[in-house]
């Protein structure tokens, strides 16, 4: 049984036009979603949503049953995570015009909060392949979750030596959960649904179209700490991963390639300008601070939060506070604090970006 609130991001979401910037804007006029959901053309006008969209809204109203369409997507094998929903992915959530509503076929963790994406050409050289292959296998066994989009080449590659290693491994498709593109890697996303997940934030039925697939990106780069390009030509799709991955503020990285291969043509720019280069998986951990993803991740399930190490976090944030300062500010002694602290580094939450000076974890 979902929350009421699903239904009506359901809703929006089945509304062509309702992005996440329309729908903040109305909920914001509004006062609450469900308001939103039943506003009028006057109100709709004041929240600043524009005629066809709003013509849209007042259609798809009257013509959704949104019980129905609850479950529909039972029937399909799909969760609905909307963004209210404890569940939603935590990195995902912290990006600008977040999905408002995902679907999810297979189950998200919060070993997913170790995650990276790996993509690259539908061509790759043999070079490329291994590149992949051998990176991803290594990333699953240090235990961080690869993303990808599913696509022939570098994608399924990145998927499947995920899978192989025992490890999980999210696809983000450009079509509806149900269906799974392209037609070649079906089976490959019926084996990600046992140990990881499709993902969508377009509804069911939704087909593959050229236009679905750059917007797709910024959820691969936004569920990702960041994002390794392996082989990636001039005008390649995971360059558009690349922007959004920078848009959202997260670490870029690039396997270096050939100069006289036309796939290398996208990350030997990339690395010009300035991305990390990647030549071992311990490159990666080290760049995104994972090597101890597998250690963090059972902390953080093993150790519940108590309340010396929830003051502790409140006095945190992204500017580097001395341990002293914290003792002061959380009125705890030293080797409380310092206790405390060393339990939310090895959960992942806290780090030390220079001697006993302590910033939140992204």
């Amino acid at each position: 049984m979902y929350p009421t609130h699903t239904r009506y991001y359901l809703g929006f979401n089945l509304t062509p036009g309702m992005g996440p910037a329309r729908l903040a804007r109305l909920v914001a006029h509004c006062g609450s979603l469900e308001a939103a959901w039943n506003a009028d053309a006057f109100d709709l006008a004041a929240a600043g949503i524009e005629a066809r969209a709003a013509s849209a809204l007042l259609a798809a109203r009257a013509r959704l049953d949104l019980d129905a369409e609850l479950l529909r997507a039972e029937r399909a094998g799909a969760t609905l995570l909307t963004l209210g929903d404890p569940d939603y992915p935590r990195l995902l959530r912290e990006i600008p015009g977040a999905p408002p509503l995902i679907y999810v076929r297979g189950t998200l963790s919060s070993a997913d909060d170790w995650a990276v994406a790996v993509v690259g050409t539908r061509s790759p050289t043999p070079y490329g392949c291994e590149a992949a292959l051998r990176l991803s296998a290594e990333l699953a066994r240090a235990g961080v979750t690869v993303v990808s989009g599913l696509a022939l080449g570098i994608d399924a590659i990145a998927h499947t030596a995920a899978l192989d290693a025992g490890g999980r491994t999210l696809a983000v498709l450009g079509s509806g959960v149900d269906v799974p593109y392209p037609g070649r890697n079906r089976r490959l996303a019926e084996r990600m649904i046992e140990q990881g997940a499709l993902i969508s934030d377009f509804p069911l039925g939704t087909a593959p179209t050229a236009t679905n697939f750059p917007a797709r990106n910024r959820i691969i780069s936004g569920l990702s700490r960041g994002t390794l390009v392996v082989e990636a030509g001039e005008r390649s799709g995971a360059l558009i991963t690349v922007e959004f991955a920078l848009e959202q503020g997260r670490e870029v990285l690039a396997v270096p390639g050939s100069i006289f291969a036309r796939q290398s043509v996208g990350t030997l720019r990339l690395l010009r300008d300035g991305a990390a280069i990647v030549t071992s998986a311990e490159d990666l951990l080290a760049t995104l601070e994972l090597t101890t993803a597998s250690v963090q991740r059972e902390a953080r399930i093993e150790l519940p939060t108590d309340p010396v190490e929830a003051a502790v976090i409140a006095q945190l944030g992204y500017t580097p506070t001395h341990i002293d300062e914290l003792c002061r500010a959380a009125e705890l002694p030293v080797p409380t604090v310092a206790a405390a602290l060393a339990i939310l580094e090895l959960k992942g939450l806290v780090r030390q970006p220079a001697p006993m000076q302590y910033v939140l974890s992204r």
